[in-house]
């Protein structure tokens, strides 16, 4: 392979709502590419599937579920594409992939346009502050609207989204586009679009052209001055300056250029990928920073510099055929076959046999790999997020952002003989996918597998069966149920106990109250202590109880979250007091106190989208209201409604199966995590009373 420099690279990934055409893209973009020869379909006649849909599941599901990588050139660029899921419930391998990613394509039905997923998407690539340009798809489709999907960008994603190109035609008569930039018409013929015929532009059009092209100058002249001041003069405006000009403004996250096309009728992918080239980052343009642990976690700048010490994320893995595939993410330096990393999280360091480019279940071995590229190594035992470096730096990068998981299941394995495998199995996908939890319930001696809906978790249990030969026995869907306090209380208790020898004594005084800002944990402790009331070597064991004690509310047994708690005083005995006294004492406090604190219990909300023809729209809202829902916004668009609602978890459950029959099967929704709020006074009433039958039951 021909080295490139690290402007001679683009990683970029392909984003969008569920069913927008991403995995579509991407086949027609590695066709274009010479990637491969022939284009199969997501849900094809074939059988075969799209290259980038390789997993049995995904094939027979005709969606994503793993986030794909490969590599292809374009024009003598490199490229690195990584195809993500669109459904929710995969929503962590889309934020893995945007860690890792210089740019993005977001990808737009031009019929539904923004969509609730698409929003989700949006947020996490402004998290990790990704320039993007937006692809509106399916061109072909009948209600194809560009103009308004781009308003919608404005309006709903506050983009300062314009159009860099203009359709030509619409629907059936969807014929291909015409440049704002070079002003000139683009149509596509042959088989597959594969010959792209350059016409001056339509009469009829001219006029319209003319008019987007002055409102993108207008746009885009604020992020280059040379630009700025020819407009302001009057003068003409070559395509070069406007190309620097939409750049300038895409790389600083201030401009979003929108694309036309359709990616299944083989319309307007070429240019896609031209864009890609002149207005995402390369590499280099973008700032990476580390955090130094031998300073207090500093960030430093890394450059993209094979000369410079390696420092690299492993963003992915995946059991392959060989072990463990570790796909990896090089922000500065090189590594080789052959080389010796240092695993900074675990302190280990490992010998990098195998170093390969993925094209989605394809390999390609390498010999080297350097800053800018991604690649992944075989056999290197790690955890998602983890740093690896030449052993030069102490170096860690910012792992991604993981969202809490809503929904859990009971499992245990159908035949005992595959006990083995089904922990295997749920070591193996607690490691891929952060998302992806496990715990054992003490009460019930169950296996409980938590995560981010129902379908997330129906793939892993059918993982289990395929690829560890272990079938499992499913209970009920369980939603994970919070709880909180609402008011300040206070605390005071005495802990004695004396059964011979030394007893335990300790005493402790404060109050508990409601508090948001927990960050990461569910609770925050304070010490205002005074005098040594407690000597400092209790104070620890005081958190540890009191953080014990939240994690079992006495309400439904739920964790307690945003709450503080406070010790301002307290008692201990010279021979008496202990750690174990002072935590005990704390965990009692805790369970007095509860009740004066008025506690409530906590359900996750939903956001949920609901799509279909306006026919069904008055029985789509009653489907929502009759699950406690609360509309908060309906659109129109051509013939099909979008409601936009906000619905408990727990009456989610069966929702497609309903939508499906009440609107012969033309209605469809989505459904994202929001936020965790109280349950009604009454509903609350009878968990309290069903979870003291089953405490009763159990004892």
């Amino acid at each position: 392979m021909n080295e490139k420099s690290p402007y001679e690279i683009r990683n970029f990934g392909i984003s969008a709502h569920i069913d927008s055409g991403k995995t579509t893209l991407s086949e027609r973009i590695l066709f274009y590419t010479g990637k491969i020869h022939k284009i199969e379909e997501v849900r094809g006649k074939s059988g075969v599937g799209a290259t980038m849909d390789f997993m049995d599941l995904e094939r027979e599901k005709g969606i994503t579920i793993q986030s794909a990588a490969t590599f292809c050139q374009w024009k003598d660029m490199d490229m690195n594409l990584i195809d993500t899921p669109g459904h929710v419930d995969f929503t962590v391998e889309v934020e893995r992939s945007l860690r890792v990613l210089d740019g993005a394509v977001l990808v737009l039905c031009s019929v539904s346009g923004v969509q609730s997923q698409s929003m989700t998407v949006d947020r996490q690539m402004r998290r990790y502050k990704v320039p993007r340009i937006a692809f509106i798809n399916k061109m072909d489709r009948a209600g194809a609207n560009p103009y308004r999907v781009c308003e919608q960008l404005r309006e709903k994603l506050g983009h300062n989204a314009r159009l860099i190109q203009i359709p030509i035609g619409a629907e059936d008569q969807f014929k291909g586009a015409i440049d704002l930039v070079e002003m000139q018409s683009y149509t596509y013929e042959g088989d597959n679009g594969e010959n792209i015929v350059i016409s001056p532009i339509p009469a009829d059009l001219q006029e319209k052209a003319e008019e987007y092209r002055a409102i993108l100058i207008d746009t885009v002249a604020e992020y280059d001055d040379e630009l700025a001041e020819k407009y302001l003069d009057d003068k003409p405006i070559s395509a070069e300056e406007l190309k620097r000009a939409i750049r300038k403004g895409t790389l600083s996250l201030k401009f979003t250029p929108v694309m036309v096309g359709s990616a299944f009728k083989n319309k307007g992918v070429q240019h896609l990928l031209d864009a890609i080239v002149s207005y995402l980052p390369a590499p280099y343009e973008v700032r990476n920073e580390a955090l130094d642990q031998d300073n207090k976690e500093a960030p430093v700048v890394l450059e993209t510099n094979k000369d410079k010490p390696l420092v690299m994320l492993a963003f992915k893995l995946e059991d392959g055929r060989f072990g463990q595939l570790t796909y990896t993410r090089i922000y500065q330096g090189k590594v080789g076959r052959g080389d010796t990393v240092l695993n900074i999280v675990s302190g280990k360091k490992v010998k990098v046999s195998r170093l390969v480019k993925m094209n989605a279940n394809e390999m390609v071995e390498v010999e080297e790999a350097k800053s800018g590229d991604i690649v992944a190594m075989f056999g290197v035992d790690c955890a998602s997020g983890d740093t690896f470096t030449d052993g030069t730096l102490n170096y860690t990068m910012a792992s991604i952002f993981v969202p809490n998981s809503v929904i859990s299941l009971a499992i245990s394995p159908k035949d005992k003989g595959t006990q083995s495998n089904f922990s295997k199995a749920l070591n193996r996908f607690t490691k891929e996918d952060p998302t992806f939890r496990v715990h054992r319930d003490d009460e019930s001696n169950e296996t409980i597998i938590s995560g981010m809906g129902e379908l997330h978790l129906e793939i892993y249990v059918e993982r289990m069966k395929r690829e560890f030969n272990c079938e499992v026995i499913v209970g009920k869907p369980q939603v994970n149920f919070r709880e909180a306090i609402t008011q300040k209380a206070a605390m005071s208790y005495t802990h004695k106990k004396q059964t011979g020898g030394s007893g335990q004594f300790a005493r402790i005084a404060g109050y508990m109250e409601p508090w948001e800002d927990c960050g990461d944990s569910n609770y925050i402790f304070e010490d205002d202590t005074v005098g040594g009331s407690i000597p400092r070597q209790f104070i620890p064991a005081c958190e540890k109880g009191f953080a014990e004690q939240s994690k079992t509310g006495l309400l439904i047994g739920a964790l307690v979250t945003g709450i503080k708690f406070v010790v301002d005083d307290g008692l201990y005995h010279p021979v008496d007091s202990s750690d174990l006294a002072f935590k005990l004492c704390s965990m009692a406090a805790f369970r007095e106190s509860y009740a004066d604190a008025k506690p409530v219990i906590l359900e996750p909300i939903m956001k949920v989208g609901v799509e279909g023809p306006d026919e069904f729209q008055g029985v789509m809202m009653g489907l929502i209201s009759q699950r406690r829902g609360v509309l908060t916004g309906t659109s129109g668009q051509g013939n099909y409604s979008q409601i936009e609602a906000e619905v408990p978890l727990s009456e989610m459950f069966g929702f497609s199966t309903d939508l499906r029959s009440a609107t012969q099967g033309k209605g469809e929704f989505s459904m994202e995590f929001n936020r965790y709020a109280p349950v009604p006074r009454n509903i609350q009433e009878q968990m309290v009373e069903e979870y003291k039958k089953k405490r009763a039951a159990g004892t």
